[in-house]
């Protein structure tokens, strides 16, 4: 397999976890190993977010770009790097970690079992 063709799927890889950590509370509400793997990861990128480290898949697919063509090579974390590309928009660290704690918030709520906000419970 090239090396790119291996940073290309770590970059899909890459999208994939992120689209589930974003909607990962959705289904983890029916399958429990699902809400499992769905909260260990948000845990981790909390973990990853505080202490400024930047995500295993990020720096494998840097690895795998560097042997393919060094000129490729970026310093930088995938979110940022690819949202920059994507959309002309450059997020921040903070913007991010905000981002993530919202995440965290709506996972919360929705592993609690409260279905509506707006009914009163006395109806």
């Amino acid at each position: 397999m090239s090396y790119q063709l291996a940073a290309d799927l770590i970059v899909l890889a890459h999208f994939l976890w992120i689209v589930f950590l974003i909607f990962g509370a959705f289904i983890g509400r029916k399958y429990r190993t699902v809400k499992i793997l769905h909260i260990a990861g948000l845990c981790f990128s909390l973990t990853i977010q505080v202490f400024g480290w930047y995500c295993p898949l990020t720096h494998l697919e840097v690895w795998f770009r560097q042997r393919h063509d060094p000129a490729l090579f970026y310093k930088g974390s995938f979110l940022v790097y690819y949202a920059e590309k994507i959309v002309y928009l450059e997020l921040s660290p903070g913007i991010i970690f905000v981002l993530t704690l919202i995440l965290i918030g709506i996972s919360v709520y929705l592993y609690s079992g409260k279905r509506n906000l707006w009914t009163s419970r006395n109806s």
